[in-house]
C-alpha cells in the first residue's frame, strides 16, 4: 500500500498544493515553519480522519479561509483508493472514500494504516495516562474497529454516569437504582477492553523490546507495564466498593479510563532516570514495534511518517532505518528534515528509489 498523489487546499499554512509521491521514499526538506510537519499531518489525516498535532479540527483552516480540503490516491492492492477530508466553519467534518461519505469516521479508522514518529511524541513520556492510554487504543483500533466502537460507547456512559453523580450532589439526593442501569452497562463492555489491552501488549511487549535492543544495540532492558485495577478486582466489585468516594468526588474514579502504561529502563521509571538519548531511543522503538505489530496482524505495510527525523537519531541510525526499506521491512516512507544534503547523501546510499521535495 502507498500514496500516489495528495493535495491540500488551505490546510493550516499551506494555500494550495499538490505532489506526486514516490512507491518507496518521499522527503519534504526546507527551513522551520515551511510546512513540513503540516504535509505530515494532512497524510495523517487521511488516515484517522483527524490531526496528529491539533484535535480541534477548525483550527486546521488556514487563517482567514472557511474551509480545509486534503485528497489523496493510494494504492491498496493493486485497487486505486480515494480519500478526502474536508472541513466548513460551522459545519461537521466530511470523510469520504471514493465520493461516498462516512456515516461514522471511526468506520475509517484503520483503512489506511499508518504509523508517525514525531518529537511531540515525547508527551507520551512526559504526559498523563490518558496520552498513554490513547497510543494503546490507537494500535488496536486500528486492527479492531470492534474495540473503536466498544471504547466509544464506554467513554459515553462514563460521561453520563459522571452527570448523574454531579446531579445527584446538585440536588442533595441519591438513587441506586438508576445509577446501576449505567454500571450494568459499563462493566461487560469495560471488561471486555481491559482483557483486549492485556491480550495486546502480551504480543506488543516482545516486539517492541526487540526494536530497542536493535536501535540500542543491546544497551539496557526495558519494559512496559500495564496498570490497571481490574487485575485485582472485577469492574463490578469496583464500582460497587467505589460508591462513596464517587458520590463525594462527583465522577468515577475507577475503572479501564483510569488505566497507565508505566515505561521503565532497568526497573526504574524512563522519566526520571532515563537520559535524553535513552528517552528517544525508547519511543522510536515503540512507533516502530507499533508499525510491526500491525503488519503482522494486518497483512499491509503500513506508511510510515518520519517528522524531524534527525531530532531523534544520528545519521548512521537514520540510514539504518531507511536501509530497512530495502529489506521489505517498510513499504512508503515520508521524511521531514531541514537539511537537503544530508537526507539526500543519506537516501542515496540506500539505493532506493526516491523523490524529494524542497519547501
Amino acid at each position: 500500500m502507498y500514496l500516489k498523489q495528495l493535495s491540500l487546499l488551505n490546510y493550516k499554512n499551506i494555500s494550495d498544493k499538490s505532489f506526486d509521491f514516490d512507491e518507496k521514499v518521499n522527503c519534504f526538506v526546507g527551513k522551520n515553519g515551511k510546512g513540513k510537519t503540516n504535509i505530515l499531518d494532512a497524510i495523517f489525516h487521511l488516515s484517522y480522519g483527524k490531526s496528529y498535532f491539533n484535535p480541534l479540527a477548525v483550527q486546521n483552516i488556514k487563517h482567514e479561509e472557511e474551509f480545509f480540503l486534503i485528497d489523496g490516491t493510494f494504492s491498496k492492492y493493486d485497487k486505486e483508493e480515494k480519500i478526502a477530508c474536508s472541513l466548513k466553519r460551522g459545519q461537521k467534518k466530511v470523510l469520504k472514500r471514493n465520493n461516498k461519505i462516512y456515516d461514522k469516521l471511526s468506520d475509517h479508522v484503520g483503512f489506511i494504516p499508518l504509523v508517525i514518529i514525531s518529537p511531540s511524541d515525547t508527551n507520551l513520556i512526559s504526559e498523563g495516562s490518558d496520552v498513554r492510554r490513547k497510543f494503546i487504543d490507537s494500535v488496536i483500533s486500528t486492527l479492531d474497529n470492534s474495540y473503536l466502537n466498544e471504547l466509544i460507547q464506554y467513554n459515553k456512559l462514563i460521561a453520563q454516569r459522571n452527570a448523574l453523580l454531579k446531579y445527584f450532589a446538585l440536588n442533595q439526593s441519591f438513587d441506586i437504582d438508576t445509577l446501576s442501569i449505567y454500571n450494568e452497562q459499563i462493566i461487560p463492555i469495560g471488561t471486555n477492553i481491559f482483557e483486549k489491552r492485556k491480550e495486546f501488549l502480551e504480543s506488543f511487549i516482545p516486539i517492541f523490546q526487540k526494536y530497542y535492543q536493535l536501535i540500542t544495540d543491546n544497551a539496557e532492558n526495558v519494559q512496559l507495564v500495564y496498570s490497571s485495577n481490574l487485575f485485582e478486582n472485577t469492574l463490578a466489585e469496583l464500582l460497587s466498593n467505589n460508591i462513596n468516594k464517587d458520590r463525594a468526588l462527583q465522577y468515577t474514579s475507577v475503572g479501564i479510563h483510569k488505566d497507565d502504561l508505566s515505561f521503565e529502563i532497568d526497573n526504574f521509571p524512563i522519566k526520571k532516570f532515563g537520559s535524553q538519548g535513552q528517552q528517544k531511543s525508547f519511543l522510536i522503538a515503540l512507533k516502530l514495534a507499533q508499525f510491526d505489530f500491525i503488519k503482522q496482524q494486518s497483512g499491509v505495510l503500513p506508511i510510515l511518517l518520519f517528522d524531524d527525523i534527525f531530532d531523534k537519531l544520528d545519521e548512521s541510525r537514520v540510514q539504518k532505518i531507511v536501509t530497512m526499506v530495502n529489506d521489505e521491512v517498510f513499504g512508503q516512507i515520508f521524511i521531514s528534515d531541514t537539511h537537503v544534503e544530508r537526507t539526500e547523501a543519506i537516501i542515496k546510499s540506500t539505493h532506493q528509489s526516491y523523490a524529494i521535495f524542497q519547501l
